[in-house]
């Protein structure tokens, strides 16, 4: 018997595993388990293989252990590895020292994802046994060979990371112990039993541990997974061509064959459970040098309607529907007592999954947990160092405090989100947009307690603005700092808080003390640098779920999928780019050079992917499922699920109703999902809406500013005035519209009032940029606004400043932004605020608006927007103190944008019928059966209303006749 062994696909590898074992070790003494030494390629096939021995009773277990735990066998003349934590920092210092010299190189790629790669660039060299004297030999002709003459030079100079043999890698490490095995096994070869289990030998100095194994008397390789069914010719043909089909499932072995020179046979006599299956996939996925033997070898496959008869597809319209009907297809095997395994390397589609299992109570036993960086503490570290160095503006302080770990140190929690709730209301609507302490003061009042807790906040703010360039154990210090105070809250501790607490805290904790002891090999660190290598090494962790999950419900990743035998297996995300993966670029060396250098393929990572899928797909029970779209894209089958469809689609009678039925079990999960999620009452849209309030409840005063409101949004007039509803500032307030017509008015109202009895065009356009500089700075946070509206002010200064000589010249401004009212007869009072009144030498007004945006055209003047009318009107009936009543010779827009133009508008016939107007549009909406419809006359049906998620506007359109209550 040889030495090389595998089980097929299906079988339940860790039981055959273990099974065979004892077989073969029953004629001897039972001591001699406890001197075998079983090798095996991950941690949960570690797990399964000790609990099928406990399965068979008492008995000596054998020596367990994974193959990458031989990196830390003490050997005496190989030192211990170098942390990989310490390499990454020394190689993201060089990296960084390139990106400065070579900004072209790889543009937009982080520094710490660049030393990443290169990282992995060095381990697979070493895994490989690729020296770097075979990269310095490489041929470059093409037509980037710049870009990649410039990355073989940084790799000469990081080469000696490769060959330091005092701090090797821990991969070089690997490889260095298991070439000193082989060294004293073929000097003195042990007579002890020892078998490699599970592995496909696709690493370089994995297949170099399984040729030094398979060369000693005792030694057995068991391979998963092996086509014991394909013909000589496919596998003659996976490496015919000059570049070998790594992208076979079955190619490493054919490589690991060739290289041991060994046939393989079977471990036991265990059977697939679905043999017609698998030989159905095996043609499916045949290389395709011999796919045109698709139809002479399909044609003798029999009984395809029996073979699919356990294959379920699923082809929903997105991912919202497919995560759903695979949570049905789980639930459904819960109910019935079997065991379920969802297996995909998407996952997003699987937390969709768990969120949809969650309406039942069902928690999923996930072998990937949840991502580091999107729990509670990675969240919270991650926020904290993106931030510093920073002035907070409102929603990123926001969202400090109200972050779940916020204050958890102190006693008086609820009191802190209380005070952030208020504080937030309070921002919003008179704060700055950087708050600070003046406004926390201001904000607090006299109440001690508040006080207390905006002095904490003000204290977080400007410790915040700290993040200069430091070594990189200072801003570490400086980061877990800041994360304790937020944490303890005031006067609490950082011990009493939950920030360390549970597993992901601890996890978080772990990851930052040992970027702290490797620190000294890292250099100096901006708050930049350093939030992008926190996120790194936070983007990197998983913590498992440690809650009690359901032992029948399995969410694997591919590699785990040869470990578990589950009754029902769903093959999910079976789209390209997920199935398989796509490779990640290398930014370092083209795919021709890998493959002149000896190195891996992209190609041998969707081989691996490939076979992790003919071994997963061989189970009794499988649910293929695919989204058709995804994020509003079309999606593009896996190609191992397209050549199955393709290959059943040509072969007839039985290959497509074998498809169909596939297809029709998947649509009935469709049907229950989309059922599932139908309302079980049905909800009438909103009409439109148009309330009549009571004539007591309806405004008595306006301003002359809301009589366009009135006219076009009445709605909004009613929610502002009688239900008192004030929409909030934006969480992110920026430099918008509104903001600069109040900055530019305040700066045309200094300009007037504060103007000396004489003085030139040029001093006034000097005193005119002056404070409008000052305003700026007063009033303008963010210094690029302040920049450009500064520009754009100079560009119309010199005109204004002549246009407004010639006003002085023709009159008096009197009148400055001073508030007016008239009342109506029944006792409606309309008031006014002008920008601006001048009286004539002949004694009438001349009235002036000015606008930062463009001003209304006569026709809009004349139907909706009637302020100046209307102030004109207010003018004649004595509405202004300063001036009395008076007669308007002139009504003028003055332009505080583009070139500065000025523009009359010559509309004084139409202020007496405008005034007329006015009355009985305001008797109308004093009368009770009137209503106030919401957007009865916007300019644009795309213009917003401050009050269209109040009015439900969506669930009725502008077509629908307005319904009055």
């Amino acid at each position: 018997m040889g030495s090389l062994y595998a089980l097929p696909s299906g079988v339940d590898f860790p039981a055959e595993l273990v099974a065979g074992l004892i077989e073969r070790m029953r004629p001897e003494p039972p001591e001699a388990m406890a001197r075998l030494r079983l090798f095996l390629n991950s941690g949960r096939m570690l797990r399964r293989v000790r609990e099928e021995f406990d399965r068979h009773g008492a008995r000596y277990l054998p020596r367990l252990g994974l193959i990458a735990d031989l990196a830390r066998l003490p050997v005496a003349e190989i030192p211990p590895a170098v942390p990989p934590l310490r390499r990454r920092l020394e190689l993201a210092q060089l990296v960084a020292g390139l990106a400065a010299r070579m900004p072209q190189f790889e543009p937009g790629a982080g520094v710490f994802s660049l030393a990443d790669s290169l990282a992995d660039l060095l381990a697979e060299m070493q895994d490989e046994n690729v020296p770097p004297a075979a990269i310095e030999a490489l041929d470059i002709q093409d037509s980037h060979a710049a870009h990649w003459q410039a990355s073989l030079g940084f790799i000469r100079i990081v080469a000696r990371y490769f060959e330091d043999e005092a701090e090797p890698d821990p991969t070089g490490r690997l490889r260095r112990v298991i070439e000193a095995m082989a060294r004293n096994w073929a000097a003195r070869p042990t007579q002890d039993r020892i078998v490699i289990a599970g592995s496909t030998g696709s690493r370089g100095t994995t297949a170099e541990f399984m040729q030094a194994v398979a060369a000693l008397p005792n030694g057995m390789i068991v391979l998963p997974g092996y086509d014991f069914d394909m013909p000589d010719f496919a596998w003659d043909a996976l490496d015919a061509g000059t570049v070998p089909i790594e992208d076979h499932p079955q190619y490493r072995y054919r490589a690991l064959r060739r290289r041991l020179g060994m046939e393989i046979t079977r471990w036991t006599e265990a059977r697939s459970p679905a043999p017609g299956r698998d030989a159905l996939v095996s043609l499916a996925l045949r290389p395709a040098p011999v796919t045109d033997q698709w139809m002479r070898e399909g044609a003798a496959l029999s009984d395809l309607t029996g073979a699919c008869s356990g294959l379920t597809l699923i082809e929903a319209p997105d991912e919202r529907h497919e995560a759903l009907s695979l949570a049905l297809v789980l639930r459904r095997a819960v109910e019935e007592g079997q065991t379920a395994a969802l297996i995909t390397p998407n996952r997003m589609l699987t937390r969709r999954v768990a969120a949809a299992l969650d309406r039942w109570g069902i928690v999923p036993d996930d072998s990937g947990g949840e991502p580091l960086q999107l729990t509670a503490p990675g969240r919270f570290l991650r926020h904290i160092a993106r931030l510093r160095g920073r002035k907070l503006m409102l929603e990123p302080l926001l969202v400090l405090l109200k972050q779940p770990l916020t204050a958890t140190g102190c006693a008086t929690r609820g009191y802190h989100l209380l005070y952030a709730r208020e504080l937030e209301l309070w921002l919003r609507r008179r704060g700055p947009a950087f708050p600070d302490r003046a406004a926390l003061t201001r904000w607090a009042g006299a109440e001690p307690a508040r006080q207390l807790w905006a002095d904490w906040v003000a204290d977080v703010i400007e410790a915040f603005t700290e993040g200069p360039e430091a070594p990189l154990a200072h801003v570490i210090a400086a980061h877990l700092d800041l994360a304790a105070r937020l944490a303890a809250g005031p006067g609490g501790s950082v011990a009493a808080s939950s920030l360390w607490q549970r597993e992901a805290g601890q996890e978080c904790l772990r990851i930052l003390t040992d970027l702290t002891e490797e620190a000294p090999h890292a250099g100096r660190y901006g708050a930049a640098d350093y939030a992008d290598l926190l996120d790194t090494l936070l983007g990197t962790g998983q913590v498992r779920r440690t809650a009690a999950v359901h032992p029948g419900v399995l969410i694997l990743g591919t590699l785990e999928a040869r470990v578990q035998a589950a009754d029902l297996v769903l093959l999910a995300g079976l789209n390209e780019g997920s199935w398989p993966e796509a490779p990640t670029p290398d930014p370092w060396l083209s795919r021709r050079m890998r493959l002149d250098a000896g190195l891996l393929l992209p190609e041998r990572q969707i081989g691996l992917s490939a076979h992790d899928f003919q071994q997963a797909i061989a189970a009794p029970r499988v649910v293929l499922s695919r989204a058709r779209r995804d994020g509003g894209a079309e999606t593009v089958p896996s190609r191992w699920l397209n050549r199955m469809t393709n290959l059943l689609s040509g072969l007839p009678p039985e290959g497509p109703e074998a498809l169909q039925q596939m297809r029709a079990r998947g649509a009935e999960w469709l049907a229950l999902a989309s059922a599932l999620q139908q309302p079980r009452a049905r909800t009438e849209p909103a009409p439109r809406p148009s309330p009549r309030p009571p004539a007591e409840a309806r405004p008595r005063e306006l301003p002359v500013t809301a009589i366009k409101t009135l006219i076009r949004d009445p709605y909004a007039i009613y929610a502002q005035r009688i239900l008192r509803l004030r929409p909030l500032n934006p969480l992110r307030p920026e430099p918008d519209p509104r903001l600069r017509g109040e900055v530019l008015h305040l700066i045309v109202e200094r300009f007037l009032r504060d103007r000396p009895t004489a003085e030139t065009l040029a001093e006034a356009e000097t005193r005119l940029i002056a404070i409008a500089r000052a305003v700026l700075e007063e009033t303008i946070a963010w210094p690029g606004a302040q920049v450009l509206w500064l520009a754009r002010i100079r560009r119309i200064a010199a005109k204004l400043v002549a246009d407004e000589a010639e006003r002085q010249a023709a009159g008096t401004p009197v009148v400055i932004e001073e508030r007016g009212a008239v009342t109506l007869p029944n006792g409606f009072r309309l008031t006014a605020k002008p920008d601006r009144i001048d009286i004539l030498t002949g004694g009438e007004a001349h009235l002036f608006d000015y606008k930062s945006g463009k001003p209304p055209t006569d026709a809009e003047m004349l139907h909706f927007d009637k302020q100046l009318l209307l102030e004109a009107a207010m003018i004649e009936r004595g509405a202004f103190a300063a001036i009395g009543p008076r007669a308007v010779s002139a009504m003028t827009y003055v332009h505080l944008g583009g070139n500065g133009e000025t523009r009359d508008a010559d509309l004084l016939a139409e202020v007496a019928p405008t005034w007329a107007k006015f009355e009985r549009l305001i008797a109308r909406y004093l009368d009770p059966r009137t209503g106030y419809t919401a957007r009865r006359a916007l300019r644009k049906v795309s213009d917003p209303s401050d009050y269209d998620h109040l009015s439900r506007y969506g669930e009725w359109d502008l077509s629908n006749l307005p319904e009055g209550k």
